[in-house]
């Protein structure tokens, strides 16, 4: 079917009433969610078909009124006052606050958008003694609401079905009347664009618009105070919704305090509240550890048998090589840590999904003010322990500009899953196998490299803030979620999901890095004259040997050999290509004896027979990674939001100063 033939649907609400999961449900996708402001920043779309119906479904970001005041929400109200061939609007209230939701859905009815009311969890509602007369509360609005509780699909077949019927309907009356004083105003702008909205005329007084502009001059717009009159409107709105919502909603006396309520007085506690989470996250380094080690030893055994098998199968020569040697091992020294990156994203879902990182944002918040980052900062810092570039999108949420560009200078610094294979394969070769009161030396060290990511964040912004200069402040506002179960089956799909773009993602790059490594080490300069170039030479005379030579004066302080050197080179498309390019060049390397890729680094010396990987060494390239941004597609992102090379590249050069800088003094001083 054409795409101009489906029926095309807004998804609507305020921040953290189940939109994505409800766009989850209806589409069978599978979109991040989370219980926090700001996770959706852009439109998503997705289509399902009921009864040979093709619907496309469009999820836009969260918004509490029709009024932008950041990035997210100036693209909420974009698409939503200026797409015109959509069928409706399917509009979320929660039942635990159908009041704060009521100002919005207010503003779209006088918009003139047809609407299909969701009302979500409303078992949750009952459960804290809140009752709703949802039959009355279709009459006093007119309009079709359907009862959902979105992650357990219940009332989805019912919404598609009323979807399909079109059960859209427009308000028949004005939740607004327009100030008396301003009347002849909004009939001039109706009259100038040939508008049938009364609403929409008004909002293009209160929001600024071009309309408003073209005809000020000869009606004294220039007194107006856009920000007064959205004030205004607000506080009305909220006195109607009073008075409809009147015998609608009703909450039973001394209802029974639920766990959410118990669990609260020590997970978000101003002292005990830190310490849980900081066990949590022991706990859950520990699994990355421990759980990961079978499977990353699986995947290590079956590349090992490709790359034997193809070496004893393929013809002698050049292409047996770089197969062998040079692309089996390099794709296989990422995909090691596919499980790690796996298990690691798995207890974050889960940690989403339940509600407890709901508690770690509004933690942080207090926490975050002194080093001049706004609360709503600690969503694009926690998104960045999974990637940086969906992290810095985030920050649209923010609405301070200085705010913003802090958040997005600093986010970096967290430790993203592009660092684990790093950090685990240095972990490996440094730090011994024994335990602290159970937790292994390995976990606790993995904790402080991401605590170190965190606080160098947070010491950035409290120095740059004094160089960034804005005036006005910016709040977080959010609703604490009640806790939920997980949903476990869902979350491992999304796992599967996500580290297969992991792999096929870093595996492309590994692909081309593989190939180019391999050629400059089977090639090298001519031995005599009859040569143009020498074939399938030793690595140590190889080009590649060369150019990492080259470099080696700049990294020799640093504890570093011309091998990590040309990783560190390479991996600057992405830090996890480190890991790839090091696998790649020890099978390649004729001197090392056989065996794991780990084992010949370990065993690797330098010509004075000290190792290579020492512990000095180690430490030193672990805290490169920890500060060196070595992501193009971060640099990339980073423009893109900020417009402006100048942060950009002032960005790059902080951290890849600070990253060569303390990586020298760490090697200096424990060598």
């Amino acid at each position: 079917m054409q795409e101009n033939q489906e029926k095309q649907v807004l998804l609507v609400g305020n921040p953290n009433v189940g939109k994505s999961t409800l766009f989850n449900a209806l589409c069978n996708t599978t979109q991040k969610t989370g219980n926090y402001a700001g996770v959706t920043v852009s439109s998503h779309s997705g289509s399902y078909s009921y009864k040979n119906e093709e619907v496309k479904i469009t999820d836009l970001p969260g918004s509490y009124s029709i009024y932008p005041s950041s990035e997210d929400e100036a693209v909420f109200s974009k698409v939503l006052l200026d797409k015109k061939n959509y069928a409706g609007v399917i509009y979320i209230l929660e039942a635990l606050s159908i009041k704060r939701g009521m100002l919005l859905l207010q503003q779209i009815l006088d918009a003139g958008l047809p609407m299909i009311v969701v009302l979500n969890q409303v078992d949750q509602a009952k459960r804290r003694g809140v009752d709703i007369d949802v039959k009355k509360l279709e009459e006093t609005l007119g309009l079709k609401i359907i009862q959902t509780n979105a992650k357990e699909q219940t009332g989805i077949e019912e919404l598609k079905e009323s979807i399909l019927k079109n059960e859209f309907k427009k308000s028949e009356v004005s939740y607004f009347a327009i100030p008396a004083e301003h009347k002849n105003l909004v009939e001039k702008i109706v009259s100038h664009t040939n508008s049938d909205n009364n609403y929409r005329a008004w909002l293009s007084i209160s929001l600024g618009s071009d309309e408003r502009k073209s005809v000020e001059e000869n009606s004294g717009l220039k007194s107006l105070n856009p920000k007064r009159i959205q004030v205004q409107e607000t506080v009305r709105r909220y006195q109607l919704a009073d008075k409809m919502l009147q015998g609608i909603i009703t909450k039973k006396q001394n209802a029974k305090e639920l766990l959410t309520e118990k669990l609260d007085k020590v997970l978000v506690h101003k002292f005990w509240g830190y310490i849980v989470f900081l066990f949590v996250l022991l706990i859950i380094f520990q699994c990355v550890f421990f759980l990961a080690e079978y499977p990353m030893n699986w995947i290590d055994e079956l590349f090992a048998w490709m790359s034997g098998f193809s070496g004893e199968h393929l013809p002698e020569g050049p292409l047996n090589s770089l197969i062998s040697n040079g692309i089996i091992p390099g794709v296989g020294g990422i995909v090691i840590f596919a499980p790690q990156i796996g298990i690691l994203l798995f207890f974050l879902y889960i940690l989403e999904d339940s509600g407890y990182m709901a508690r770690v944002v509004f933690l942080m918040d207090r926490f975050l003010r002194p080093f001049g980052l706004n609360g709503k900062s600690i969503v694009p810092l926690v998104s960045g322990t999974a990637c940086a570039i969906p992290a810095v999108m985030s920050t649209r949420n923010i609405e301070n500009l200085r705010e913003r560009l802090l958040t997005i200078l600093v986010t970096p610094f967290m430790t993203c899953s592009a660092r684990l294979p790093v950090y685990s394969i240095m972990i490996g070769l440094i730090i011994s196998d024994g335990n602290f009161f159970g937790i292994s030396y390995k976990a606790l060290v993995l904790l402080a490299m991401y605590l170190l990511g965190f606080f160098v964040a947070l010491l950035s912004a409290f120095i740059l803030k004094y160089f960034i200069k804005e005036k006005g402040k910016s709040y977080l506002v959010m609703d604490l979620p009640t806790y939920k179960k997980p949903l476990f089956w869902y979350d491992f799909k999304l796992v599967l999901g996500k580290v297969w773009e992991f792999i096929t993602g870093a595996g492309k790059i590994i692909f081309v890095v593989s190939i180019i490594i391999w050629v400059l080490s089977y090639f090298g300069p001519k031995l005599n004259e009859n040569e143009i170039v020498a074939t399938d030479v030793e690595l140590d005379h190889s080009y590649l040997a060369r150019m990492g030579r080259a470099i080696e004066p700049a990294i020799a302080p640093l504890g570093y050999d011309w091998k990590m050197g040309v990783g560190i080179l390479t991996s600057f498309v992405a830090r996890e290509v480190f890991v790839g390019t090091m696998s790649t060049l020890y099978s390649l390397d004729d001197d090392a004896p056989e065996g794991k890729v780990i084992d010949k680094m370990r065993n690797d010396v330098k010509p004075d027979g000290s190792k290579v990987f020492s512990f000095a060494t180690g430490i030193s390239v672990l805290l490169f990674y920890a500060f060196a941004m070595q992501c193009a597609s971060t640099v990339a992102i980073v423009y893109k939001e900020t417009k402006s090379w100048k942060w950009t590249g002032f960005q790059l050069a902080m951290m890849t100063g600070l990253a060569y800088f303390v990586s020298l003094i760490a090697y200096q001083i424990l060598q």
